[in-house]
């Protein structure tokens, strides 16, 4: 099967970068032919036959408010013409698109009808959802200035963007954003799409506010990379791994650090609040990690907070902590309840409430007892392996 993965960073960025390349490197090593379509840059790893890519386009950019701009990350004719040339070499079967909106836009989805109907035949167009830009222009359901997380675009008033300057607290980005969003639900271009993959339920039911994609989503929760077992001695300290930003919970967490002196906390990420957390004395900083390293500190950990304050969506870092053996206490929020099993492999505290976390870390370091509990059960869940989401993929492209 020929696939053409769409999404405006070829490079390692962040999470949907991951799950592309490697559902892709999965794909072509059992036969299938994979492609990619984004904007070039210098970092650049992955290509397509045709060598066609868009001009490298930074939304946070000061020269977002140059009059060029609004034109070209709200419809760009650049993106119709470099889509087209690939298709035309590679002529695929199925088309994966990620994240697109803005840097790529929805244009292509009318190129892509186009060349359906000079091949007369179908192309698959298979969304994969990482966050609600399809119903929301900053993409996260929450307004940066208050940290409240907002439903209020979720029918289509746009115009709340606006208002609340919820796009990087700038009025004019938030206009460009809320202009999209009512041109492409007035034109009902997401029509055009087959299937939206939704990595948690709670997704699929914000995304499913969207008449035009209604009956088209599939919940589908994220695959986990299959690790060793690996037997770690427990160590006597409690983790963190992620950014420290606002949305993440961090000042909340850091309250609870405070609160506990007696409990040693070890985070390993990097993000704004950096500075906040240095200068705790049960704290420890250990930087951005990966690999083998940030997998020992997760087996070795008591137990992991994911104390997140926006509708996260399905977060790798509370399932690898639990497929390691290590429980996490989580934020009751957007898709974190699916995966934690509260009071069974790990415990749930209401978003935001630094005094139910609080009592939620004191108790569990205090109940060895209870910790071994969740870590066992923590080691019998089952989330699903590469393979296992690439059979579903499979059926969904085919469907």
């Amino acid at each position: 099967m020929k696939i053409l993965m769409v999404n405006k960073f070829l490079f390692p960025n962040g999470g949907s970068e991951t799950y592309i390349f490697k559902l892709g490197d999965y794909l072509k090593a059992h036969g299938h032919e994979v492609e990619y379509f984004g904007m070039d840059h210098e970092r650049r790893t992955v290509s397509n036959r045709a060598d066609a890519y868009i001009s490298n386009l930074d939304f946070h950019s000061g020269k977002l408010v140059k009059l060029v701009y609004p034109f070209k990350i709200i419809y760009s004719l650049e993106a119709r013409r470099k889509i087209r040339a690939i298709l035309e070499a590679f002529d695929p079967e199925v088309i994966h698109l990620n994240n697109f909106n803005f840097q790529i836009t929805p244009s292509i989805l009318y190129e892509i009808k186009a060349f359906e109907r000079k091949k007369q035949r179908k192309i698959s167009i298979v969304y994969t959802a990482h966050d609600y830009q399809l119903i929301c222009p900053n993409h996260m359901m929450n307004v940066p200035s208050t940290r409240e997380n907002c439903e209020r675009c979720q029918e289509g008033h746009y115009w709340n963007c606006v208002k609340l300057k919820c796009i990087h607290n700038s009025l004019a980005r938030s206009l460009i954003g809320a202009f999209e969003g009512y041109l492409y639900r007035r034109l009902g271009t997401y029509k055009f799409i087959d299937h939206v993959i939704c990595p948690s339920y709670f997704m699929e039911d914000k995304i499913s506010a969207n008449p035009t994609l209604k009956g088209k989503t599939i919940p589908l929760h994220n695959f986990i990379a299959e690790f060793e077992e690996i037997q770690s001695n427990k160590e006597q300290y409690v983790l963190y791994f992620g950014r420290y930003s606002v949305e993440k919970g961090i000042k909340t967490l850091l309250n609870a650090c405070k609160s506990l002196p007696q409990i040693p906390f070890v985070f390993a990420g990097t993000g704004p609040l950096e500075q906040e957390l240095c200068s705790m004395p049960n704290v420890t900083n250990l930087g951005f990690l990966t690999g083998a390293a940030l997998d020992d500190l997760i087996r070795k950990a008591s137990f992991s907070i994911y104390p997140s304050e926006w509708y996260e969506n399905c977060p790798f870092s509370v399932m690898e902590s639990q497929i390691l053996g290590t429980p996490v206490i989580g934020a009751n929020i957007g898709g974190i309840p699916e995966l934690i099993e509260d009071g069974v492999s790990g415990e749930l505290f209401t978003s935001g409430d630094y005094k139910a976390l609080t009592s939620s870390i004191e108790r569990l370091w205090n109940d060895q007892e209870l910790l071994s509990s969740y870590r066992m059960n923590c080691l019998s869940k089952k989330f699903a392996t590469l393979p296992e989401y690439c059979d579903q993929l499979m059926q969904i492209y085919q469907a």
